[in-house]
């Protein structure tokens, strides 16, 4: 009497879960930071003659706005990102609705 042949359980591996910020993320941080710069430099600016008094301070509320802005709208890319990863990740993973536990649908 022949048995059969046993095939191997198919498993799918989930890929990992990309915690690295996207390079969209990386760029809106990065001129987050340049504008927050920009506002330390203010009062150099004034000391140069650059800008008066009364134009620094309202440069100086826009750019904190701005920077503060940008920071949020980074970290808004860079969590929406790690979600859209991790959903994949975890769809990729479930093998026949059993969660990928082996559980041999």
């Amino acid at each position: 009497m022949r048995r059969p042949v046993e095939t191997p359980a198919v498993r799918r591996v989930a890929p990992p879960v990309d915690n690295t910020p996207p390079t969209q993320s990386k760029v809106t941080g990065g001129l987050a930071a340049l504008a927050c710069a920009a506002c330390c430099a203010l009062p150099l600016l004034i000391a140069a003659g650059v800008l008066t008094g009364a134009g620094a301070a309202i440069l100086e509320k826009t750019l904190l706005a701005v920077s503060a802005g940008l920071a949020v709208l980074a970290l808004g890319m860079w969590w929406l990102h790690r979600r859209r990863t991790a959903r994949l990740a975890a769809v990729a993973g479930a093998g026949c609705g059993c969660g990928g536990g082996g559980c041999g649908c």
